[in-house]
């Protein structure tokens, strides 16, 4: 048995600017603070990465570059450590699912509290596009 990969790859990154478009268009979100969460399932017929994510981080409420890269940085580690199970769950049902961060609270978090947000965060993606098995 091979063990689990914990990789972000450049494949599982959310890039496309018309597919951010068109989830912030047309994409389902909610707050999970401090992050709103937008999501967006489709068929799964592209070659892509059945899971794609990204992150922002306000310029306004983070003037330094560096304080918005650590905030990006912990998001994506949390993001990268607890992604298998959605991956593996959205690979079975052959659809593919766009989400995207955006980081709305007000000062760095401690990253803690990033792997927790991005954890139940991801249990409320799974409930609310009706991925989460049901036994």
């Amino acid at each position: 048995m091979m063990a689990k990969r914990f990789t972000l790859g450049n494949k599982e990154r959310l890039k496309s600017r018309k597919q951010i478009e068109q989830l912030f268009k047309e994409g389902k979100s909610f707050v999970h603070f401090p992050y709103r969460i937008y999501f967006q399932t489709s068929d799964g017929t592209e070659k892509d990465s059945a899971l794609q994510f990204g992150i922002g981080v306000s310029t306004k409420l983070f003037k330094k570059a560096v304080d918005r890269n650590r905030i990006k940085r912990l998001t994506r580690e949390a993001w990268r450590l607890q992604k298998n199970e959605l991956a593996m769950q959205v690979r079975e049902k052959n659809i593919r699912l766009n989400v995207f961060f955006i980081f709305t609270g007000k000062e760095i978090p401690e990253y803690k509290i990033v792997f927790d947000k991005i954890e139940s965060g991801i249990k409320k993606i799974k409930d609310k596009s009706g991925i989460a098995k049901i036994d």
